[in-house]
Protein backbone atom coordinates (compact mmCIF):
# COMPACT_ATOMS: atom_id res chain seq x y z
CA UNK A 1 0.00 0.00 0.00
CA UNK A 2 1.39 3.44 -1.02
CA UNK A 3 1.98 5.87 1.18
CA UNK A 4 -0.56 8.38 -0.04
CA UNK A 5 -3.17 5.91 0.28
CA UNK A 6 -1.92 4.87 4.14
CA UNK A 7 -2.54 9.07 4.93
CA UNK A 8 -5.82 9.15 3.54
CA UNK A 9 -7.16 5.86 5.52
CA UNK A 10 -5.49 7.32 8.58
CA UNK A 11 -7.15 10.67 8.11
CA UNK A 12 -10.30 9.29 7.26
CA UNK A 13 -10.21 6.97 10.91
CA UNK A 14 -9.51 9.45 12.97
CA UNK A 15 -12.14 12.11 11.62
CA UNK A 16 -14.65 8.77 11.91
CA UNK A 17 -14.19 8.64 15.45
CA UNK A 18 -14.89 12.71 15.59
CA UNK A 19 -18.70 13.74 15.73
CA UNK A 20 -19.82 17.53 15.03
CA UNK A 21 -20.46 17.71 18.43
CA UNK A 22 -17.17 16.57 19.99
CA UNK A 23 -15.61 19.91 18.43
CA UNK A 24 -18.45 22.24 18.91
CA UNK A 25 -20.11 22.42 15.34
CA UNK A 26 -23.72 22.52 15.01
CA UNK A 27 -25.48 18.91 13.85
CA UNK A 28 -28.90 20.45 12.33
CA UNK A 29 -30.71 16.98 12.98
CA UNK A 30 -30.76 14.48 10.16
CA UNK A 31 -29.16 11.40 9.08
CA UNK A 32 -25.28 12.39 7.73
CA UNK A 33 -24.11 10.29 4.81
CA UNK A 34 -20.70 9.59 6.83
CA UNK A 35 -19.73 8.40 10.37
CA UNK A 36 -17.64 11.29 12.03
CA UNK A 37 -16.46 14.99 10.63
CA UNK A 38 -17.28 15.78 7.17
CA UNK A 39 -14.37 17.10 5.13
CA UNK A 40 -15.64 20.16 4.96
CA UNK A 41 -15.77 20.29 8.78
CA UNK A 42 -12.70 19.22 9.49
CA UNK A 43 -10.78 21.98 7.00
CA UNK A 44 -13.12 24.88 8.89
CA UNK A 45 -11.90 23.90 11.83
CA UNK A 46 -8.39 24.20 10.91
CA UNK A 47 -8.31 27.16 8.92
CA UNK A 48 -8.16 25.84 4.92
CA UNK A 49 -9.65 25.12 2.32
CA UNK A 50 -11.36 22.21 1.69
CA UNK A 51 -10.13 22.12 -1.35
CA UNK A 52 -6.71 21.58 -0.09
CA UNK A 53 -7.79 19.39 3.02
CA UNK A 54 -9.12 16.92 0.19
CA UNK A 55 -5.85 16.94 -1.33
CA UNK A 56 -3.47 16.54 1.33
CA UNK A 57 -6.27 13.40 2.50
CA UNK A 58 -5.71 12.08 -1.08
CA UNK A 59 -2.02 12.37 -1.16
CA UNK A 60 -1.94 15.11 -3.41
CA UNK A 61 -0.22 17.79 -0.83
CA UNK A 62 3.46 16.73 0.10
CA UNK A 63 4.56 20.03 0.66
CA UNK A 64 1.94 20.51 3.44
CA UNK A 65 3.88 23.26 5.83
CA UNK A 66 4.33 22.44 9.96
CA UNK A 67 1.17 24.78 10.42
CA UNK A 68 -1.12 22.99 8.56
CA UNK A 69 -0.44 19.45 9.85
CA UNK A 70 -0.37 20.45 13.64
CA UNK A 71 -4.17 22.45 12.60
CA UNK A 72 -5.06 19.33 11.60
CA UNK A 73 -3.68 17.41 14.37
CA UNK A 74 -5.26 19.62 17.01
CA UNK A 75 -8.99 18.94 15.35
CA UNK A 76 -8.44 15.95 15.11
CA UNK A 77 -7.06 15.50 18.68
CA UNK A 78 -4.01 13.14 17.90
CA UNK A 79 -1.70 12.14 20.50
CA UNK A 80 2.23 12.43 20.29
CA UNK A 81 2.38 9.19 18.63
CA UNK A 82 -0.35 9.50 16.21
CA UNK A 83 1.08 13.02 15.36
CA UNK A 84 4.72 11.55 14.60
CA UNK A 85 2.70 9.01 12.58
CA UNK A 86 0.92 12.05 10.41
CA UNK A 87 4.04 13.61 9.74
CA UNK A 88 5.66 10.28 8.34
CA UNK A 89 3.01 10.01 6.53
CA UNK A 90 2.45 13.22 5.22
CA UNK A 91 6.32 13.25 4.54
CA UNK A 92 7.67 10.09 3.74
CA UNK A 93 11.45 9.56 2.98
CA UNK A 94 12.41 9.16 -0.19
CA UNK A 95 12.85 5.00 -0.86
CA UNK A 96 16.46 3.79 -0.93
CA UNK A 97 17.81 2.22 -4.15
CA UNK A 98 16.71 -1.18 -4.18
CA UNK A 99 19.87 -2.80 -2.80
CA UNK A 100 20.56 -6.69 -0.80
CA UNK A 101 19.09 -5.97 2.71
CA UNK A 102 21.33 -7.79 5.33
CA UNK A 103 20.56 -9.89 8.22
CA UNK A 104 19.55 -7.54 11.02
CA UNK A 105 23.00 -8.08 13.91
CA UNK A 106 23.18 -7.34 17.95
CA UNK A 107 26.33 -5.82 18.52
CA UNK A 108 28.61 -7.62 20.90
CA UNK A 109 28.32 -4.87 23.02
CA UNK A 110 24.80 -4.61 23.21
CA UNK A 111 24.60 -8.46 23.47
CA UNK A 112 26.96 -8.30 26.29
CA UNK A 113 24.67 -5.43 28.16
CA UNK A 114 21.29 -7.96 28.20
CA UNK A 115 23.59 -11.11 29.46
CA UNK A 116 25.24 -8.77 32.15
CA UNK A 117 21.32 -8.39 33.41
CA UNK A 118 21.88 -11.60 35.35
CA UNK A 119 17.87 -12.61 36.37
CA UNK A 120 16.49 -9.53 35.15
CA UNK A 121 14.74 -10.99 31.50
CA UNK A 122 15.88 -8.36 28.81
CA UNK A 123 15.89 -8.99 25.22
CA UNK A 124 16.59 -7.19 21.42
CA UNK A 125 13.72 -6.20 19.33
CA UNK A 126 14.76 -5.32 15.71
CA UNK A 127 13.42 -2.50 13.20
CA UNK A 128 10.56 -4.95 12.51
CA UNK A 129 9.89 -6.67 15.88
CA UNK A 130 12.23 -9.23 15.40
CA UNK A 131 13.97 -11.08 18.52
CA UNK A 132 17.47 -10.02 17.67
CA UNK A 133 18.84 -11.59 21.14
CA UNK A 134 17.77 -12.46 24.55
CA UNK A 135 19.17 -13.58 27.69
CA UNK A 136 18.03 -16.68 29.57
CA UNK A 137 15.68 -15.14 31.53
CA UNK A 138 14.04 -13.29 28.80
CA UNK A 139 13.49 -16.83 27.06
CA UNK A 140 12.14 -19.08 30.46
CA UNK A 141 9.87 -15.99 31.02
CA UNK A 142 8.57 -15.41 27.36
CA UNK A 143 9.46 -18.61 24.99
CA UNK A 144 10.61 -21.11 26.96
CA UNK A 145 9.01 -23.65 24.35
CA UNK A 146 11.20 -22.11 21.34
CA UNK A 147 14.58 -22.34 20.56
CA UNK A 148 16.84 -20.40 22.98
CA UNK A 149 19.11 -20.33 19.48
CA UNK A 150 17.04 -19.03 17.02
CA UNK A 151 17.32 -15.45 17.75
CA UNK A 152 20.62 -16.20 16.01
CA UNK A 153 19.72 -17.61 12.82
CA UNK A 154 18.40 -14.64 10.23
CA UNK A 155 16.01 -17.06 8.84
CA UNK A 156 14.62 -18.77 12.17
CA UNK A 157 14.36 -16.00 14.59
CA UNK A 158 11.10 -15.30 16.06
CA UNK A 159 9.13 -11.72 15.73
CA UNK A 160 7.06 -11.01 18.66
CA UNK A 161 3.88 -9.44 16.66
CA UNK A 162 4.00 -13.10 14.87
CA UNK A 163 4.15 -14.30 18.48
CA UNK A 164 1.83 -12.60 19.42
CA UNK A 165 -0.70 -13.43 17.27
CA UNK A 166 0.17 -16.66 15.69
CA UNK A 167 1.67 -18.21 18.67
CA UNK A 168 -0.90 -20.42 21.26
CA UNK A 169 1.21 -19.92 23.87
CA UNK A 170 2.25 -16.42 23.55
CA UNK A 171 -1.64 -15.93 23.71
CA UNK A 172 -1.56 -17.90 26.82
CA UNK A 173 0.63 -15.81 29.05
CA UNK A 174 -0.89 -12.41 28.65
CA UNK A 175 -3.34 -12.09 31.10
CA UNK A 176 -5.00 -9.39 29.12
CA UNK A 177 -3.88 -10.71 25.30
CA UNK A 178 -6.71 -8.16 24.05
CA UNK A 179 -4.76 -5.22 25.12
CA UNK A 180 -1.79 -6.85 24.41
CA UNK A 181 -2.72 -7.34 20.58
CA UNK A 182 -4.13 -3.99 20.42
CA UNK A 183 -1.12 -2.33 21.44
CA UNK A 184 1.44 -4.50 19.26
CA UNK A 185 -0.74 -3.49 16.04
CA UNK A 186 -0.43 0.45 17.33
CA UNK A 187 3.32 -0.19 17.38
CA UNK A 188 3.50 -1.88 14.00
CA UNK A 189 1.69 0.67 12.50
CA UNK A 190 4.23 3.56 13.96
CA UNK A 191 7.11 1.19 12.49
CA UNK A 192 5.07 1.18 8.99
CA UNK A 193 5.10 4.82 9.06
CA UNK A 194 8.49 5.10 9.46
CA UNK A 195 9.37 2.81 6.99
CA UNK A 196 7.51 3.04 3.73
CA UNK A 197 7.52 0.01 1.39
CA UNK A 198 10.17 -2.15 3.37
CA UNK A 199 9.54 -5.85 2.10
CA UNK A 200 9.85 -7.45 5.10
CA UNK A 201 7.44 -5.71 7.00
CA UNK A 202 5.11 -5.92 4.56
CA UNK A 203 5.20 -9.06 4.48
CA UNK A 204 4.88 -9.41 8.14
CA UNK A 205 2.08 -7.49 7.96
CA UNK A 206 0.46 -9.79 4.86
CA UNK A 207 1.04 -12.81 6.52
CA UNK A 208 -0.38 -11.48 10.44
CA UNK A 209 -3.78 -10.57 8.43
CA UNK A 210 -4.15 -13.84 6.61
CA UNK A 211 -3.35 -15.88 9.87
CA UNK A 212 -5.42 -14.22 11.72
CA UNK A 213 -8.80 -11.88 11.44
CA UNK A 214 -7.77 -9.94 15.02
CA UNK A 215 -4.92 -8.65 13.46
CA UNK A 216 -7.38 -7.87 10.50
CA UNK A 217 -9.78 -6.39 12.39
CA UNK A 218 -6.95 -4.19 14.39
CA UNK A 219 -4.72 -3.02 11.74
CA UNK A 220 -8.22 -2.12 9.86
CA UNK A 221 -8.71 0.85 12.55
CA UNK A 222 -5.96 2.34 12.14
CA UNK A 223 -4.52 2.33 15.37
CA UNK A 224 -1.49 4.42 16.53
CA UNK A 225 1.11 3.99 19.47
CA UNK A 226 4.79 3.11 20.65
CA UNK A 227 5.05 0.84 23.13
CA UNK A 228 6.56 2.97 26.18
CA UNK A 229 6.84 1.61 29.19
CA UNK A 230 3.66 -1.05 30.46
CA UNK A 231 2.65 -3.07 33.03
CA UNK A 232 1.03 -6.05 32.24
CA UNK A 233 0.73 -9.46 34.23
CA UNK A 234 1.62 -12.89 32.93
CA UNK A 235 0.21 -16.03 33.12
CA UNK A 236 3.96 -18.56 33.66
CA UNK A 237 3.24 -21.98 33.14
CA UNK A 238 5.95 -22.38 35.71
CA UNK A 239 5.81 -20.28 38.10
CA UNK A 240 2.09 -18.50 37.80
CA UNK A 241 1.04 -15.30 37.67
CA UNK A 242 3.64 -12.16 37.83
CA UNK A 243 2.63 -8.34 37.66
CA UNK A 244 5.88 -6.70 35.83
CA UNK A 245 6.86 -3.79 34.58
CA UNK A 246 8.54 -3.08 31.00
CA UNK A 247 10.80 -0.69 29.28
CA UNK A 248 12.06 -0.14 26.14
CA UNK A 249 15.17 1.76 25.49
CA UNK A 250 15.77 2.77 21.72
CA UNK A 251 19.51 2.03 21.04
CA UNK A 252 20.77 5.36 18.57
CA UNK A 253 23.73 3.91 17.17
CA UNK A 254 21.09 0.55 15.53
CA UNK A 255 18.25 2.14 13.11
CA UNK A 256 15.29 0.78 14.52
CA UNK A 257 16.88 -1.65 17.19
CA UNK A 258 15.12 -1.51 21.06
CA UNK A 259 16.32 -3.14 24.59
CA UNK A 260 12.82 -4.47 26.63
CA UNK A 261 13.52 -4.84 30.14
CA UNK A 262 11.27 -6.52 32.51
CA UNK A 263 11.52 -6.40 36.05
CA UNK A 264 8.45 -6.70 39.37
CA UNK A 265 7.95 -4.34 41.82
CA UNK A 266 10.98 -5.11 44.77
CA UNK A 267 9.59 -7.35 47.54
CA UNK A 268 6.54 -8.02 45.92
CA UNK A 269 4.81 -11.99 44.97
CA UNK A 270 5.88 -11.12 41.40
CA UNK A 271 9.42 -10.38 42.26
CA UNK A 272 9.33 -13.69 44.58
CA UNK A 273 8.29 -15.62 41.26
CA UNK A 274 10.65 -14.27 39.20
CA UNK A 275 13.00 -15.46 41.58
CA UNK A 276 12.12 -19.26 41.76
CA UNK A 277 11.77 -18.71 37.45
CA UNK A 278 15.52 -17.32 38.03
CA UNK A 279 16.71 -20.49 39.96
CA UNK A 280 14.77 -22.83 37.81
CA UNK A 281 16.53 -21.59 34.52
CA UNK A 282 19.92 -21.58 36.35
CA UNK A 283 19.39 -25.83 37.35
CA UNK A 284 18.27 -26.09 33.64
CA UNK A 285 20.56 -24.12 31.53
CA UNK A 286 19.71 -21.50 28.52
CA UNK A 287 16.65 -23.68 27.26
CA UNK A 288 13.80 -23.55 29.38
CA UNK A 289 11.81 -25.59 27.68
CA UNK A 290 12.33 -28.20 30.07
CA UNK A 291 10.84 -26.03 32.84
CA UNK A 292 7.28 -27.91 34.68
CA UNK A 293 4.16 -26.38 33.05
CA UNK A 294 2.29 -26.12 36.75
CA UNK A 295 -0.91 -24.74 35.13
CA UNK A 296 -4.16 -25.93 36.43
Amino acid sequence: MSTSTELGEFLRSRRARLQPDDVGLPTYGGRRRVPGMRREELAQLAGVSAGYYTRLEQGQSPNASDAVLDAVARVLRLDEAERAHLYSLARPKPRPRPRTVKPEQVRPGVRLMIESFGDVPALVLGRFVDVLAWNPMAHALLAGHLDFEAPNRPDDRPNFARMVFLDPHTRELYDDWPLKARSTVADLRLIAGQHPGAAALSNLIGELTLGSPEFAKLWAAHTVGDCGGTARTYRHPTVGAMALMTEFMTLPNDEGQRVAVFNAEPGSPSAAALRILADLTATTGASADHLPDRRG
